[in-house]
C-alpha cells in the first residue's frame, strides 16, 4: 500500500492540525505484519519551536482560569471518551500501530483513559496553600502556582491512557503542555488532543509533535533547551531517562521520571495459591507482558511452592500469542529476541524452565516460566517486558521481603496473605510505589489510582503537586516599621 492511500496523523499546533512545515513524514506499521497503517507529520525543528512558544504564549491565559473552569472541560473529555465512537477509536489505533490485542486495548488503554480523565475532573480544586506562623507577626502563607510549559514524552503501550495519566496533572493545575509522542503510536496518542479540544480547551494549551526515529535526539535536546519549557515528565526505560536527565541538567532543568519496573508477587505459605496463581500469570501475560507494572517476579514460601508452581504452569500452558492467540506479539523483532536471550541466559546458569521454546517466530514470544534464576540474572534483575514468569522459592518472610527489594524497579508489587494483620506488617517493608494485597500487581489501583504515580521506579511522581511552584507572601501588620535593615540611616 503506498503512503499516500493512508490517514496522515497530524501535529497539533495551537489549536490547529498541520502538516510539518517541512513537509515531512514517516511511516507507521503494525509490528508483527509491517502493515502500514499510516503516516505521520515529522516535525521540524521549528514545528517543535513554535509548539513550545504558542504554550508559553496560552500559559499566560490558561494559568489565570479558574479551577471551575478547568474542571468542566476535564469533565466533558471524560464524557467523550466514554462514547462508542472515541471507545472504537483507541481499541482500533491500538491494535493497529502497536500491535497490541482487542481487550488490552478496551480494558486497559480506553478504560485507563476513561479514569484518568474522571479522576481528574477534581484535580483543579486539590491546590492547595499554607498559613504559617510569624515570629515578626507578619501574615505569612505559601501559595502554590502552576509552573508553565511542561514537555512530556510518554510511550505507546498504552498511548493514550499513559498519555492522559501523566499531562493532566499538569494541566489541570494551569500548566500548558507540549506532547511528544511515541514514533510507534502517534494516532493513538493525537487522541487526546482531538478529544481535549472538542471539550472546549482553549487553543494552545495541550500541542502535540510527532518526531521521526532519526530525529528524535535533536528534536528532543531543542525542546529541552528552550527558556520557555519548566518541567520534563517521560515515562518509559531508565536507558532514555539517563540521556534525558543529562540534557535537562545542562540547562538546570527539574525531570520526573516513571521508568518501568520489575513487579514482584510475594506468595505467603497461609495465601490462597489458585486464586494468586491465576492472577499472578493475568499480571505476567496480560499484553504479552508489554506492561511497566507486569508482574516479572514470584516469590513464594517452599512449603506452598509445589501447588503454586504446579497451578502457574497449567494456567501459562493454556494461552499462546499470536495469530488467533490471546497475546500478541512483541513490538519489536529485536525486543522479542531480547526476550528470549534472557531466559537463555538464566537456563544457562542454572534455572530450570517449566513452559516456552526458547523460540520466537518474529516478534511473537510464547509464555515462559522460568524456576530458579537469581539476583545478577538478566532475568531477574532487568525488565523483560515480555512473557515471562521467573519463580524463586525462599524459606521465611524474611527471605521473601529480602529478595522482592533486590531491584532498582519498583512501581507496583503483590502480596498474598490470608492474615490481615501480617499483610500490614510486610507491605511496610516492600520498597515499591504501591503494594497490592491479594491482587494483581496489574490491578485496578495500578492503573487508574488517583495516588501519585512514578515514585520509587525514577524520581517524582506524576501528580499535581510535580507540576506546581511555591511561593512565600509575607505581610506584615499595618504602621508597623521594616524589621532586618541591615544597613543603618
Amino acid at each position: 500500500m503506498s503512503s499516500q492511500n493512508v490517514p496522515l496523523t497530524p501535529l497539533h499546533i495551537g489549536g490547529q492540525n498541520k502538516p510539518s512545515s517541512t513537509g515531512a513524514t514517516y511511516e507507521v506499521r503494525t509490528p508483527s505484519t509491517k502493515k502500514l497503517v499510516s503516516v505521520a507529520a515529522a516535525a521540524s525543528a521549528a514545528d517543535c519551536k513554535e509548539a513550545v512558544e504558542v504554550a508559553g504564549k496560552a500559559f499566560l491565559t490558561w494559568s489565570q482560569t479558574t479551577p471551575g473552569f478547568r474542571s468542566a472541560i476535564l469533565r466533558k473529555a471524560a464524557d467523550l471518551i466514554s462514547t462508542p465512537a472515541y471507545h472504537d477509536k483507541i481499541v482500533k489505533l491500538n491494535v493497529e500501530e502497536s500491535g497490541l490485542t482487542p481487550q488490552w486495548g478496551s480494558m486497559i488503554d480506553a478504560g485507563t483513559s476513561k479514569h484518568a480523565l474522571t479522576r481528574a475532573v477534581n484535580l483543579p480544586y486539590q491546590v492547595k496553600g499554607t498559613i504559617l506562623p510569624s515570629d515578626l507577626g507578619n501574615t505569612a502563607y505559601v501559595v502554590k502556582r502552576p509552573m508553565g510549559v511542561i514537555f512530556v514524552m510518554s510511550p505507546w503501550n498504552a498511548p493514550l491512557g499513559l498519555t492522559l495519566m501523566t499531562t493532566l496533572p499538569a494541566l489541570a493545575v494551569g500548566n500548558t503542555i507540549v506532547l511528544k509522542t511515541s514514533e510507534i503510536s502517534p494516532g493513538a496518542q493525537f487522541i487526546a488532543a482531538e478529544l481535549l479540544k472538542e471539550a472546549g480547551l482553549p487553543d494552545g494549551v495541550f500541542n502535540v509533535v510527532h518526531v521521526a526515529k532519526e530525529d528524535a535526539g535533536p528534536r528532543v535536546a531543542e525542546i529541552i533547551a528552550h527558556p520557555l519549557v519548566r518541567k520534563i515528565g517521560f515515562t518509559g526505560s531508565d536507558r532514555i531517562a539517563r540521556i534525558l536527565a543529562a540534557e535537562a541538567a545542562k540547562h538546570l532543568k527539574p525531570c520526573v521520571f516513571e521508568l518501568g519496573g520489575k513487579s514482584p508477587a510475594v506468595v505467603l505459605s497461609d495465601a490462597d495459591i489458585e486464586i494468586a496463581a491465576r492472577a499472578i500469570v493475568s499480571g505476567s501475560l496480560c499484553n504479552s507482558g508489554q506492561s511497566c507494572i507486569s508482574t516479572e517476579r514470584v516469590i513464594v514460601q517452599k512449603d506452598v511452592a509445589e501447588q503454586l508452581i504446579s497451578a502457574i504452569k497449567n494456567h501459562a500452558s493454556k494461552l499462546k500469542a499470536g495469530g488467533d492467540g490471546k497475546l500478541s506479539g512483541l513490538f519489536t523483532e529485536a525486543s522479542a529476541e531480547n526476550v528470549i536471550g534472557m531466559v537463555k541466559e538464566a537456563v544457562s546458569t542454572g534455572a530450570e524452565l517449566l513452559v516456552g521454546d526458547l523460540k520466537r517466530v518474529g516478534t511473537v514470544v510464547q509464555p515462559h516460566v522460568v524456576v530458579g534464576a537469581r539476583p545478577g540474572d538478566r532475568l531477574w534483575d532487568r525488565e523483560t517486558f515480555g512473557p515471562v514468569t521467573t519463580i524463586a522459592i525462599v524459606d521465611t518472610v524474611d527471605e521473601a521481603v529480602e529478595l522482592a527489594n533486590t531491584t532498582d524497579y519498583s512501581l507496583s508489587a503483590s502480596l498474598w496473605t490470608t492474615d490481615v494483620r501480617k499483610a500490614v506488617e510486610v507491605s511496610k517493608r516492600i520498597k515499591s510505589c504501591r503494594v497490592l494485597v491479594n491482587q494483581s500487581t496489574v490491578g485496578n489501583e495500578a492503573g487508574f489510582s488517583a495516588a501519585a504515580f512514578g515514585g520509587t521506579s525514577g524520581y517524582g511522581s506524576f501528580d499535581i503537586n510535580s507540576f506546581l511552584d511555591e511561593q512565600l507572601i509575607s505581610i506584615p501588620p499595618a504602621d508597623s516599621d521594616p524589621k532586618f535593615l541591615l544597613v543603618d540611616f
